[in-house]
């Protein structure tokens, strides 16, 4: 049996074409048989991976999805099937081993998606359930085919709380009242409602997923390096300031950017009447 974790990664142009020169990575979840589960393995090779695109400069895109009709069923639940809730053989509890697990690994994975400098575009192929939906939702703009869904069995099923992040970012999108209904209902919410709701940016046909995620993945590419770092930021500040205090961040964020090369050159093509030709990131 092959114990490597079921995680492969392609680089794409623009056009979509695979070519060891294109700009897009494309990161693929393989263990379709099992709805790619969160294991250690595969996270571990799933955050190798992301550090290549953070080092390789030449990327300007990240597209993140899976094969098979699961995007991501969330914790590997297999592996824990045995487990009691008494001490461990290292002498920690279960709840001690999994967060342990959850803070040296799984978290950490959210934080290099979200921390990742280039746009990261996650194409929801199939169900989101779980920390699965935490993983759909770390990217910067989601993308769900129509046959895919979200669902949350932490507190309904297991008694336990939405994790990797999905209190936090159902919350930012949905709100307090659909969040909690969909913590404590444990109802699956199908693409088109998440879509629109404002979970996700757009539920588009099965068959033109992928298409459809790595042309989006193309725009992003064209943007000025730094911007989804910016965007991120600006919009975090947003969320825990006064107007006043988001109005100074504004200004002084203007105070830097403006002027770069960045803007001289979208100042060039809007008076040259063509679209910006943005420079690739830096090293560093």
């Amino acid at each position: 049996m092959n114990s490597s974790p079921a995680v492969r990664m392609e680089r794409h142009g623009h056009n979509g074409d695979s070519g060891n020169n294109g700009e897009i990575a494309l990161i693929v979840l393989q263990d379709s048989a099992r709805m790619n589960p969160l294991g250690r393995p595969l996270q571990l090779r799933l955050r190798e991976l992301l550090a290549e695109v953070r080092e390789d400069t030449s990327l300007r895109a990240l597209v993140l999805t899976a094969e098979g009709r699961g995007f991501c069923v969330g914790a590997d639940l297999s592996s824990m099937g045995g487990a009691q809730g008494g001490a461990q053989a290292d002498g920690r509890t279960l709840g001690e081993q999994t967060a342990d697990n959850m803070q040296q690994l799984s978290n950490r994975l959210i934080l290099d998606l979200q921390q990742l400098p280039v746009p990261v575009v996650c194409a929801i192929n199939g169900a989101a359930a779980g920390a699965g939906v935490g993983l759909a939702l770390a990217g910067d703009v989601a993308l769900a085919a129509r046959s895919a869904y979200f669902y949350l069995p932490f507190l309904p099923r297991l008694g336990i709380v939405p994790d990797l992040g999905t209190t936090w970012f159902i919350e930012r999108r949905l709100g307090r009242a659909r969040a909690l209904g969909l913590s404590l209902l444990g109802d699956r919410l199908g693409a088109q409602q998440a879509a629109d709701w404002g979970l996700v940016w757009a539920c588009v046909d099965d068959e033109a997923l992928r298409e459809q995620a790595l042309a989006t993945a193309a725009r992003l590419a064209r943007l000025p390096a730094g911007a989804v770092l910016e965007a991120r930021r600006a919009l975090d500040h947003a969320a825990a300031s006064t107007l006043e205090q988001q109005l100074h961040y504004e200004a002084e964020r203007q105070r830097e950017l403006v002027g770069a090369p960045a803007f001289m050159e979208g100042v060039q093509a809007f008076m040259q009447k063509r679209e910006p030709v943005f420079a690739p990131r830096q090293p560093g």
